[in-house]
């Protein structure tokens, strides 16, 4: 007699081979670059995108497409490599352009992905959900570059070729805006010439000015360097060269820590102050490499700077732009330090200079630290307490823009991630981004109640990431820099007083520990036990019961004096 199976009706169907989507394609040159994470807010015109990213390699649920793209670009930033940022169409990718824009500011390799509508109706006008007029327009806007993906077998291509915009420099996002029908019809195998493309070779410096400028070094009796974010690669160069002229190293904000901040020489992100200015004022030439000179570093275009300038940037139209350049160098900063090098063999340096150098160094620091009272001991603690490799993601706000900038000491300038453009809201997605590209160390996250809030869902992106985060938040119920911009300037005090939710329960809800401190003696302990956790922790610090009461950071933003002769 034969058994008779009964089949278990209980047991779930096989499931169907999956079929291959554009987000395999994605996912495929995405590891061909080295390229992990993603971040995004997912959407109907990206699903199969977010799918295979989450399925194959790291997908970052973040709540707001414009923290998307923050956490991308710290990504990138932290990293050297190439942050994405997933984004739908219409409103979620014109919710993605702030982001964009300081993105492009920095400099940023983020590669923007946002769908479209189905390829048969893009610039039709019909009302299609999601359809924007001129949608690669905006993005060409906001963007080092954009393109749209033209069909399902040049996927790969498209990609390729903004990548190797991306990573061509001078460097910066690109987007990319791909139909969503396109998006599930790709498919890996049918890709055309979907290979890396090669990248420009960085552009060399001309000899002749190369021997130029080292002959202007050469003579220098009182060198002053001047960093900019453009130097970020040739940090071990300037190092070696600044040792061999005794020269002071300034830097703007983005060129911190490209020689670490306990070098003796690193005067940092002080020219603007009076000591600073002294300096420059009695140095006799002046090596700028890739800086700006931005209006707030250097008090709005009017500080006195050496008229023996020289100047070496990638981009030939920034030399002379903002100050007169007795020499330019065109070119990649690393090899035009290593060429200097070859030629810069000694120097003649006035005796006492580096002394002054260092001496003006210690100065700077010691009044900025009597001038902010009790925000000293919370920024001694951070800087005892953090390794030297963790990231310190500053949003706009006065303890960033008044001592984060310049005295809470950095060692590379990856972990050095702020809003260049000084757009407030971003530090906690960009806080995000680092702690995904540095979970080995903490990433501490400076921000006010004010710009926290502005995108406070991203608490739960944090959260749910996890991570060793400590989210430091310093409350004076609103915007202190813009209250005291108002009082200095004798304007009505007007949208700078806020409604800020209770930070404990708000932590709370968030599974996230919290503490209050402000009092002396209280932030350390808490920063103590929050870096214990080895997870997302939220310290609020009540401003108002710092003691000394710090003296008031007003923004060097430039009010003209009223026309008093009726003159138009």
């Amino acid at each position: 007699m034969t058994d008779i199976q009964t089949p278990d009706l209980t047991a779930a169907p096989e499931a169907a081979p999956r079929p291959a989507t554009g987000g395999d394609v994605l996912v495929e040159v995405m590891r061909r670059h080295g390229i992990t994470h993603a971040f995004g807010v997912i959407s109907i015109h990206n699903l199969p995108l977010v799918e295979a990213v989450a399925r194959d390699l790291t997908f970052v649920e973040m709540r707001h497409e414009a923290a998307a793209v923050n956490a991308a670009d710290a990504f990138a930033r932290v990293t050297g490599g190439i942050g994405v940022a997933l984004t739908s169409t219409g409103t979620g990718a014109g919710n993605a352009a702030g982001s964009m824009l300081e993105a492009l500011t920095a400099g940023s390799r983020v590669l923007h992905i946002t769908g479209q509508v189905e390829s048969e109706w893009v610039g039709s006008n019909r009302g299609v959900i999601h359809e924007v007029p001129a949608q690669l327009e905006m993005l060409t806007a906001i963007s080092k570059g954009a393109a749209r993906v033209p069909s399902a077998q040049a996927v790969a291509q498209t990609l390729e070729a903004a990548i190797a915009t991306i990573g061509t420099p001078p460097h910066g996002p690109f987007s990319v805006e791909w139909p969503s029908d396109l998006q599930y019809l790709a498919r890996p195998e049918a890709q055309v010439d979907g290979g890396p493309l090669p990248l420009a070779e960085p552009p060399a410096p001309d000899e002749g000015e190369i021997a130029a400028a080292a002959e202007v070094l050469a003579s220098a009796r009182r060198p002053v360097l001047w960093l900019g974010g453009g130097a970020a690669d040739a940090g071990d160069g300037i190092r070696r060269l600044a040792d061999r002229l005794g020269a002071a190293i300034l830097t703007s904000n983005s060129g911190r820590a490209i020689v670490p901040e306990d070098d003796e020489l690193v005067v940092g992100n002080f020219a603007s102050t009076p000591q600073g200015a002294a300096l420059l004022a009695d140095a006799d030439v002046l090596l700028s490499i890739g800086t700006h000179f931005r209006s707030n570093e250097t008090r709005t275009y009017s500080l006195p700077l050496p008229a023996k300038h020289v100047q070496i940037d990638v981009d030939p139209a920034a030399i002379g732009r903002v100050h007169p350049a007795r020499v330019g160098v065109r070119g990649d900063a690393l090899l035009a330090v290593s060429a200097l090098l070859d030629r810069v063999v000694g120097s003649s340096t006035e005796p006492g200079w580096r002394d002054r150098v260092v001496a003006t160094r210690g100065e700077v620091r010691e009044q900025l630290t009597d001038y902010i009272g009790g925000y000293a001991e919370i920024c001694a603690e951070l800087r005892r307490q953090l390794p030297r490799e963790s990231v310190f993601a500053r949003d706009v706000t006065i303890p960033s823009s008044q001592w984060g900038n310049r005295l809470l000491e950095l060692y590379s300038r990856d972990t050095n991630v702020f809003p260049l453009g000084g757009g407030i809201g971003q530090g906690l997605a960009m806080g995000v981004g680092a702690t995904a590209a540095c979970p080995q160390a903490p990433t501490v996250v400076i921000a006010g109640d004010g710009g926290l809030s502005v995108h406070l869902g991203e608490l739960a992106s944090l959260r749910q990431l996890g991570g060793p985060c400590v989210v430091v938040v310093f409350n004076d119920s609103g915007y202190g820099v813009l209250r005291n911009m108002q009082a200095a300037n004798g304007l009505d005090r007007a949208g700078v007083d806020l409604w800020t939710p209770d930070f404990g329960d708000l932590a709370r809800s968030m599974g996230m520990p919290y503490w209050r401190t402000g009092a002396p003696g209280t932030f350390g302990p808490a920063l103590t036990e929050a870096l214990a956790t080895g997870r997302p922790t939220l310290i609020e610090v009540d401003v108002t019961a710092l003691d000394p009461a710090p003296g008031a950071f007003t923004p060097p933003v430039h009010i003209p004096e009223p026309d008093h002769g009726g003159g138009a």
